[in-house]
């Protein structure tokens, strides 16, 4: 690859696109865990990277858009509020969404404990303002320890909010020289902690609990790959990789995504940590400066890129309350992926469905609504683009 004049296109279409290719396989990773006994054995086996995908990308879509915004006068009230307008809306829908899930199911535990309306009305509480449920306590209501019992996915959103919150007081501050010592202390920190096997089958899937090291294990996720968006935005400098860039990208993530669990003698090796430090490390920052490198155009290509960037957020918050009813059905029956793949199909342009009209009657409105509020007190309106 031949390094090229640089340019600062308004938005990354290609990435747009990426982000809605994770997304949809997100889906089909949570579908395979409905026939899992545990990380070793599911066949769609590393759909969690993709949060790792999300965050360098998060951090580098911010660093274009913001980095050069503070010398300007944004204040971090000013970002942190852009934020919530960007990210709370759908966050809303999916903790109703996950309520009327949980209704549905009989207000029960996974183990059949039928939950108090208090307690379900105290994770909703908690889901709707993004606060984790601790485990055991009331407002965890499936049992299983989920930071954000009624929507699990929610939980990546928490720790969005945390990655802003450090970029608004600090992360915006560091010179290079300073993100980048940041960048690589996280990743020594996440490479010793993944290879120590803190999440207990030596991989990167921490963040969803608050149980044992699933918070620090997260943080620490959040941190390299976050810091290393903001690294890449910043003296970004494209490369020539040609008209398949969306193709190749996609080709990877798929890749790195659907692999099998890693292993030499049929359990937990450390070869697979060795594989999830590998994507969360390399390939993924690798991919984002591909796909921002990739031009923009009007072909088909990039019509999908717009649809998949479009639905991407909403389809990643809203799909999992309908997983919950898909695994009770699932459980109940003793079902198997050859007996039930047609549900899951439903489930996959349910939720594209689901998003595509919450975008256009919900989310988009109520965005816009809250930008011009803001512009109206002299406040430049938010860039939605992320």
């Amino acid at each position: 690859m031949t390094t090229v004049t640089p340019t600062r296109p308004q938005r990354y279409e290609i990435l747009d696109g990426l982000r809605g290719v994770a997304a949809l396989l997100v889906i089909w990773y949570h579908v395979f865990e409905a026939f899992a006994t545990s990380a070793v054995d599911q066949r769609f086996n590393h759909g969690y990277l993709a949060v790792d995908f999300f965050f360098v990308l998060s951090g580098f879509v911010i660093g274009h858009a913001y980095d050069g915004r503070w010398q300007r006068g944004l204040t971090a009230r000013q970002f942190i509020v852009r934020r919530i307008i960007r990210l709370q809306p759908m966050v809303v829908i999916g903790v109703l969404l996950g309520v009327v899930s949980f209704v549905i199911q009989g207000c029960e535990r996974w183990d059949g404990t039928v939950v108090s309306t208090g307690a379900v009305i105290a994770s909703f509480l908690l889901g709707l303002f993004m606060l984790p449920a601790l485990p055991g306590t009331l407002p965890e209501v499936r049992g299983n320890g989920e930071m954000f019992p009624l929507n699990g996915p929610s939980w990546s959103l928490f720790f969005e909010y945390i990655g802003s919150i450090g970029y608004a007081l600090w992360l915006h501050r560091l010179g290079r020289r300073g993100l980048w010592a940041f960048t690589l202390a996280s990743a020594a920190a996440l490479a010793v902690w993944t290879l120590s096997d803190m999440s207990g089958s030596y991989h990167t899937g921490f963040g969803w609990s608050m149980a044992d090291y699933g918070f620090v294990g997260g943080l620490l996720r959040l941190s390299f790959s976050f810091s290393a968006g903001l690294l890449m935005a910043r003296g970004f400098r494209p490369v020539r990789v040609g008209a398949y860039g969306f193709a190749l990208c996609s080709a990877l993530i798929v890749a790195m995504l659907a692999m099998p669990y890693i292993t030499t003698n049929g359990g937990k090796s450390v070869a697979n940590g060795c594989y999830d430090l590998f994507c969360t490390l390399l390939v993924f920052p690798a991919v984002v400066y591909i796909g921002a490198s990739t031009p923009n155009g009007d072909g088909i290509s990039d019509r999908l890129c717009r649809f998949l960037g479009s639905i991407s957020y909403p389809v990643y918050i809203i799909h999992y309350p309908m997983m919950y009813l898909f695994y009770a059905y699932v459980w109940s029956h003793g079902l198997t992926f050859a007996q039930t793949w047609p549900i899951a199909v439903v489930i996959c342009l349910g939720a594209i469905i689901l998003a595509r009209l919450f975008l256009k009657y919900y989310d988009q409105p109520l965005r816009d609504y809250l930008a011009r509020k803001l512009k109206a007190k002299n406040q430049p309106a938010p860039p939605l683009t992320h």
